[in-house]
């Protein structure tokens, strides 16, 4: 018997943040003044594989799927750490640092992250999904943080066991 290899897989993330002041407000202008180079070092760094732009613009914070002050950042990655190493390691992580100017301090969770299917785009609704998960049930294999992850393959088997779970219950 041959051992079935698991489906490649990539790591999706969306992280959100509620504004302090207009977009278009000055104090906000910093903030967007790093859209660009952030973005642009993003879409060059390793592992980078997708992120969400609204059509005919340059990054997402026009789109407000989550509310008119809260502002989505939703993209995919090989690993990881590709995604660990561009958050920490990189220009990104100087907006991070002062995020506190432009954002508020997040009482729930901001940040989701789950494994889908290499080749898979996920759409904002999804998204969305994940992270009123990990809001409601905490981190699990279908939705997870940094700080509490869980493998590609663990998530397929969380997966496989809820598929087979709800064939059972119908009698299957």
């Amino acid at each position: 018997m041959t051992a079935s290899r698991p489906a490649a897989a990539h790591l999706a993330q969306l992280n959100v943040a509620t504004l302090l002041h207009p977009f278009d407000d000055p104090r906000v202008a910093p903030f967007v003044e790093l859209l660009d180079p952030v973005n642009t070092a993003a879409d060059g760094a390793p592992g980078f594989v997708w992120r969400l732009v609204e059509e005919g613009a340059a990054d997402a914070t026009g789109l407000r799927p989550a509310g008119e002050d809260v502002i989505v950042n939703l993209s995919v990655w090989e690993t990881q750490e590709a995604l660990w190493d561009f958050a920490y390691r990189s220009g990104h992580l100087e907006v991070m640092r002062r995020r506190r100017e432009w954002f508020e301090r997040h009482i729930e969770a901001h940040l989701v992250l789950w494994w889908i299917p290499a080749g898979h785009l996920p759409t904002v609704g999804e998204a969305l999904e994940r992270l009123a998960d990990l809001r409601t049930h905490g981190p699990s294999p279908r939705a997870f943080t940094f700080t509490s992850s869980y493998t590609a393959a663990e998530a397929a088997e969380a997966a496989e066991a809820g598929r087979v779970r709800t064939a059972q219950g119908r009698g299957l």
